[in-house]
Protein backbone atom coordinates (compact mmCIF):
# COMPACT_ATOMS: atom_id res chain seq x y z
CA UNK A 1 0.00 0.00 0.00
CA UNK A 2 1.42 3.35 -1.06
CA UNK A 3 0.40 6.31 1.11
CA UNK A 4 0.44 8.87 -1.69
CA UNK A 5 -2.96 8.49 -3.36
CA UNK A 6 -1.77 10.54 -6.34
CA UNK A 7 0.98 7.99 -6.98
CA UNK A 8 -1.45 5.09 -6.64
CA UNK A 9 -3.82 6.76 -9.11
CA UNK A 10 -0.93 7.22 -11.55
CA UNK A 11 -0.05 3.53 -11.23
CA UNK A 12 -3.58 2.36 -12.02
CA UNK A 13 -3.94 4.77 -14.91
CA UNK A 14 -0.70 3.44 -16.41
CA UNK A 15 -1.45 -0.26 -15.97
CA UNK A 16 -5.02 0.03 -17.30
CA UNK A 17 -4.26 -1.37 -20.80
CA UNK A 18 -2.82 -4.63 -19.39
CA UNK A 19 -4.68 -4.76 -16.07
CA UNK A 20 -6.99 -7.63 -17.02
CA UNK A 21 -4.20 -9.76 -18.53
CA UNK A 22 -1.98 -9.32 -15.49
CA UNK A 23 -4.91 -10.13 -13.16
CA UNK A 24 -5.20 -13.43 -15.01
CA UNK A 25 -1.50 -13.98 -14.39
CA UNK A 26 -1.59 -12.96 -10.73
CA UNK A 27 -4.45 -15.33 -9.92
CA UNK A 28 -3.51 -18.17 -12.29
CA UNK A 29 -6.75 -17.35 -14.09
CA UNK A 30 -8.98 -18.13 -11.10
CA UNK A 31 -9.92 -14.55 -10.18
CA UNK A 32 -13.14 -14.78 -12.20
CA UNK A 33 -14.42 -17.51 -9.87
CA UNK A 34 -13.46 -15.47 -6.80
CA UNK A 35 -15.28 -12.45 -8.22
CA UNK A 36 -18.40 -14.55 -8.70
CA UNK A 37 -18.06 -15.56 -5.04
CA UNK A 38 -17.81 -11.90 -4.02
CA UNK A 39 -21.00 -11.06 -5.88
CA UNK A 40 -22.79 -14.03 -4.33
CA UNK A 41 -21.71 -13.04 -0.81
CA UNK A 42 -22.82 -9.44 -1.32
CA UNK A 43 -26.34 -10.81 -1.96
CA UNK A 44 -27.71 -8.63 -4.78
CA UNK A 45 -31.40 -9.12 -5.56
CA UNK A 46 -33.47 -8.38 -8.63
CA UNK A 47 -33.96 -4.63 -8.73
CA UNK A 48 -31.16 -3.85 -6.24
CA UNK A 49 -29.01 -0.73 -6.37
CA UNK A 50 -25.40 -1.96 -6.15
CA UNK A 51 -21.96 -0.44 -5.69
CA UNK A 52 -18.74 -1.81 -7.14
CA UNK A 53 -16.11 0.30 -5.40
CA UNK A 54 -12.61 0.46 -6.88
CA UNK A 55 -14.23 -1.12 -9.94
CA UNK A 56 -11.20 -1.10 -12.24
CA UNK A 57 -12.19 -2.41 -15.66
CA UNK A 58 -15.61 -3.48 -14.39
CA UNK A 59 -15.63 -7.27 -13.92
CA UNK A 60 -17.63 -7.17 -10.69
CA UNK A 61 -19.93 -4.40 -11.94
CA UNK A 62 -20.99 -6.51 -14.92
CA UNK A 63 -21.60 -9.53 -12.70
CA UNK A 64 -23.74 -7.40 -10.39
CA UNK A 65 -25.65 -6.01 -13.37
CA UNK A 66 -26.56 -9.53 -14.50
CA UNK A 67 -27.91 -10.29 -11.02
CA UNK A 68 -30.13 -7.24 -10.55
CA UNK A 69 -31.75 -7.31 -13.98
CA UNK A 70 -33.12 -4.44 -16.03
CA UNK A 71 -34.88 -2.82 -13.05
CA UNK A 72 -31.77 -2.55 -10.88
CA UNK A 73 -28.85 -0.16 -11.00
CA UNK A 74 -25.10 -0.62 -10.66
CA UNK A 75 -22.55 2.10 -9.93
CA UNK A 76 -18.93 1.34 -10.78
CA UNK A 77 -16.69 3.77 -8.88
CA UNK A 78 -12.96 4.27 -9.37
CA UNK A 79 -10.45 7.11 -9.14
CA UNK A 80 -8.62 5.98 -12.28
CA UNK A 81 -9.99 7.66 -15.39
CA UNK A 82 -8.11 5.19 -17.62
CA UNK A 83 -9.62 2.16 -15.89
CA UNK A 84 -13.10 3.69 -16.21
CA UNK A 85 -12.54 4.35 -19.91
CA UNK A 86 -11.85 0.65 -20.45
CA UNK A 87 -14.92 -0.30 -18.39
CA UNK A 88 -17.17 2.04 -20.41
CA UNK A 89 -15.97 0.57 -23.70
CA UNK A 90 -16.45 -3.07 -22.74
CA UNK A 91 -19.21 -5.02 -24.41
CA UNK A 92 -21.94 -6.20 -22.00
CA UNK A 93 -22.69 -9.93 -21.71
CA UNK A 94 -24.68 -11.27 -24.64
CA UNK A 95 -27.14 -13.37 -22.65
CA UNK A 96 -29.93 -11.80 -20.60
CA UNK A 97 -30.84 -8.22 -19.85
CA UNK A 98 -28.58 -6.32 -17.50
CA UNK A 99 -29.16 -3.19 -15.49
CA UNK A 100 -27.63 0.15 -16.45
CA UNK A 101 -24.07 0.63 -15.19
CA UNK A 102 -23.12 4.14 -14.14
CA UNK A 103 -19.34 4.65 -14.25
CA UNK A 104 -18.30 7.28 -11.69
CA UNK A 105 -14.87 8.82 -11.21
CA UNK A 106 -14.57 9.34 -7.45
CA UNK A 107 -12.38 8.73 -4.41
CA UNK A 108 -13.24 5.71 -2.27
CA UNK A 109 -12.74 7.91 0.80
CA UNK A 110 -15.25 10.53 -0.34
CA UNK A 111 -18.04 9.11 -2.49
CA UNK A 112 -20.70 11.35 -4.08
CA UNK A 113 -23.66 9.39 -2.74
CA UNK A 114 -26.19 10.06 0.00
CA UNK A 115 -26.31 8.00 3.19
CA UNK A 116 -28.03 4.59 3.07
CA UNK A 117 -28.09 4.48 -0.74
CA UNK A 118 -26.93 0.99 -1.76
CA UNK A 119 -28.43 -2.45 -1.21
CA UNK A 120 -25.04 -4.19 -1.48
CA UNK A 121 -21.42 -3.55 -2.46
CA UNK A 122 -18.29 -5.25 -3.72
CA UNK A 123 -14.61 -4.29 -3.77
CA UNK A 124 -12.16 -6.28 -5.87
CA UNK A 125 -8.43 -5.69 -5.27
CA UNK A 126 -9.05 -2.16 -4.04
CA UNK A 127 -8.97 -2.04 -0.25
CA UNK A 128 -5.23 -2.79 -0.19
CA UNK A 129 -4.56 0.30 -2.29
CA UNK A 130 -6.54 3.00 -0.47
CA UNK A 131 -4.59 5.47 1.66
CA UNK A 132 -6.77 4.92 4.76
CA UNK A 133 -8.46 1.52 5.11
CA UNK A 134 -10.56 2.44 8.15
CA UNK A 135 -11.80 5.62 6.48
CA UNK A 136 -12.70 3.63 3.37
CA UNK A 137 -14.71 1.15 5.43
CA UNK A 138 -16.44 4.00 7.27
CA UNK A 139 -17.38 5.59 3.95
CA UNK A 140 -18.64 2.23 2.69
CA UNK A 141 -20.71 1.88 5.86
CA UNK A 142 -22.20 5.34 5.30
CA UNK A 143 -23.51 4.67 1.79
CA UNK A 144 -24.90 1.19 2.50
CA UNK A 145 -28.47 0.67 3.64
CA UNK A 146 -29.11 -0.96 7.04
CA UNK A 147 -28.60 -4.75 6.86
CA UNK A 148 -26.80 -4.43 3.50
CA UNK A 149 -23.78 -6.63 2.81
CA UNK A 150 -20.42 -5.94 1.23
CA UNK A 151 -17.87 -8.49 -0.01
CA UNK A 152 -14.24 -7.39 -0.31
CA UNK A 153 -11.81 -9.55 -2.30
CA UNK A 154 -8.07 -8.94 -2.22
CA UNK A 155 -4.61 -10.48 -2.25
CA UNK A 156 -3.16 -11.33 1.18
CA UNK A 157 0.06 -12.47 2.72
CA UNK A 158 -0.49 -16.11 3.77
CA UNK A 159 0.29 -17.26 7.31
CA UNK A 160 1.88 -20.52 6.15
CA UNK A 161 5.66 -20.05 5.62
CA UNK A 162 5.58 -22.49 2.70
CA UNK A 163 2.73 -20.71 0.93
CA UNK A 164 4.32 -17.33 1.70
CA UNK A 165 7.53 -18.55 0.10
CA UNK A 166 5.65 -19.68 -2.99
CA UNK A 167 3.86 -16.34 -3.24
CA UNK A 168 7.13 -14.41 -3.04
CA UNK A 169 8.75 -16.68 -5.61
CA UNK A 170 5.79 -16.33 -7.97
CA UNK A 171 5.73 -12.53 -7.71
CA UNK A 172 9.49 -12.20 -8.14
CA UNK A 173 10.03 -14.72 -10.93
CA UNK A 174 6.77 -14.63 -12.90
CA UNK A 175 4.68 -11.50 -12.27
CA UNK A 176 7.36 -8.80 -12.06
CA UNK A 177 9.29 -10.06 -15.13
CA UNK A 178 6.03 -10.17 -17.09
CA UNK A 179 5.28 -6.62 -15.97
CA UNK A 180 8.83 -5.62 -16.96
CA UNK A 181 8.16 -6.83 -20.48
CA UNK A 182 5.20 -4.43 -20.57
CA UNK A 183 7.30 -1.54 -19.23
CA UNK A 184 5.57 -1.69 -15.84
CA UNK A 185 8.32 -2.91 -13.50
CA UNK A 186 7.84 -0.13 -10.93
CA UNK A 187 4.05 -0.38 -11.05
CA UNK A 188 3.95 -4.08 -10.23
CA UNK A 189 6.98 -4.20 -7.95
CA UNK A 190 4.88 -2.42 -5.33
CA UNK A 191 2.64 -5.49 -4.87
CA UNK A 192 5.05 -7.23 -2.48
CA UNK A 193 5.41 -4.24 -0.12
CA UNK A 194 1.66 -3.61 -0.26
CA UNK A 195 0.99 -7.16 0.90
CA UNK A 196 3.39 -6.74 3.82
CA UNK A 197 1.52 -3.65 5.02
CA UNK A 198 -2.00 -4.96 4.34
CA UNK A 199 -3.90 -5.93 7.52
CA UNK A 200 -4.44 -9.64 8.12
CA UNK A 201 -7.92 -11.11 7.93
CA UNK A 202 -8.45 -10.79 11.69
CA UNK A 203 -7.19 -7.20 11.59
CA UNK A 204 -9.60 -6.42 8.76
CA UNK A 205 -12.48 -7.83 10.81
CA UNK A 206 -11.52 -5.54 13.69
CA UNK A 207 -11.32 -2.52 11.37
CA UNK A 208 -14.74 -3.34 9.96
CA UNK A 209 -16.18 -3.47 13.48
CA UNK A 210 -14.57 -0.11 14.20
CA UNK A 211 -16.25 1.28 11.07
CA UNK A 212 -19.63 0.22 12.44
CA UNK A 213 -20.32 -3.09 10.71
CA UNK A 214 -22.07 -5.59 12.98
CA UNK A 215 -21.36 -8.92 11.32
CA UNK A 216 -17.84 -9.34 9.94
CA UNK A 217 -16.15 -12.51 8.71
CA UNK A 218 -12.95 -13.12 6.78
CA UNK A 219 -12.47 -16.17 4.58
CA UNK A 220 -8.97 -17.20 3.46
CA UNK A 221 -8.86 -18.34 -0.17
CA UNK A 222 -6.22 -20.14 -2.23
CA UNK A 223 -4.03 -21.12 0.70
CA UNK A 224 -4.38 -17.68 2.24
CA UNK A 225 -2.89 -15.86 -0.76
CA UNK A 226 -6.33 -14.36 -1.33
CA UNK A 227 -9.09 -13.50 1.09
CA UNK A 228 -12.69 -12.34 1.24
CA UNK A 229 -14.00 -9.99 3.93
CA UNK A 230 -17.80 -10.20 4.18
CA UNK A 231 -19.44 -7.50 6.28
CA UNK A 232 -23.00 -6.51 7.17
CA UNK A 233 -24.18 -3.07 8.22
Amino acid sequence: MIDDSTEVKAIFNKIAPVYDQLNDLLSLGIHKIWKQMAVMWSEPNYGSTCLDLCCGSGDLAFLLAKCVGSTGQVFGVDFSVEQLAIARNRQPPLLGKISPIHWVEADALNMPFTDNYFDCATIGYGLRNVSDILHCLQELYRVLKPNAKAAILDMHRPSSPAVLGFQKWYLDTVVVPMARNSGLTKEYAYIGPSLTKFPTGLEQVELAHQAGFVNCKHYPIFGGMMGMLVITK
